[in-house]
C-alpha cells in the first residue's frame, strides 16, 4: 500500500568532511530517495528544514558560515531531486546542537553534518 500524506517521513542525515560543504555521490543518492519517497502516492513536499552543523573545530564565525554552506549544498541537492526552492529553509547552526558533545577545538565526524527534515501533505 501507497504511505499515507498524513505519515510524515524521518528526517535524516547527510555527513560531511572536515572543513567541507561537498555532497559525495552516496550524500546525494540519499537526498534523491528520501525525496521519492516523501513523494511516493502521490504526497507533496509542503516543507523541508534543513539544518547545518559543524564540529567545534575552527572558529565560531567560520563555523557558522560553513553550516550555512553545508545547509545550502544541500538544498541545492534537493532543488535537484523536486523540491521546491520555495519550500526549503535552511538554518546554519555553527557549533550549537552537537550530535556528539564535544570540548571547543575537537574533530568530530558525527558533528559534521545537515539534518533534513521534510514535511509532506497532499497536492495543491
Amino acid at each position: 500500500p501507497a504511505p499515507s500524506c498524513a505519515s510524515q517521513p524521518d528526517p535524516f542525515t547527510v555527513y560531511f568532511e572536515l572543513d567541507k560543504a561537498t555532497l559525495t555521490g552516496s550524500n546525494q543518492e540519499v537526498i534523491s530517495q528520501a525525496v521519492s519517497r516523501a513523494k511516493a502516492g502521490g504526497c507533496a513536499v509542503t516543507l523541508t528544514v534543513v539544518q547545518g552543523h559543524t564540529d567545534t573545530s575552527g572558529s565560531t564565525k567560520h563555523n557558522d558560515i560553513l553550516s550555512a554552506n553545508r545547509a545550502n549544498v544541500v538544498k541545492d541537492a534537493l532543488v535537484s531531486a523536486g523540491v521546491s526552492a520555495s519550500n526549503i529553509k535552511t538554518e546554519a547552526k555553527g557549533e550549537k546542537d552537537l550530535a556528539k558533545a564535544t570540548k571547543d577545538g575537537v574533530r568530530e565526524p558525527l558533528n559534521r553534518r545537515a539534518v533534513v527534515t521534510i514535511t509532506i501533505g497532499k497536492p495543491g
